[in-house]
């Protein structure tokens, strides 16, 4: 066991035990976009 003096230095990626694609930022921008459109088409419809 690590006492308060002794620091983990772990990685990012080693820490999450993969990669992160950023694949989210797409998902939310086509989803926002999709809301967007359908609230417009109730709107002028």
């Amino acid at each position: 066991m690590a006492n308060d003096n002794e620091r983990i230095h772990v990685s990012k990626t080693d820490a999450r035990a993969g990669s992160t694609p950023g694949v989210t930022r797409y998902v939310l921008a086509v989803s926002l976009t999709a809301v967007i459109i359908v609230m417009a088409y109730i709107l002028l419809s």
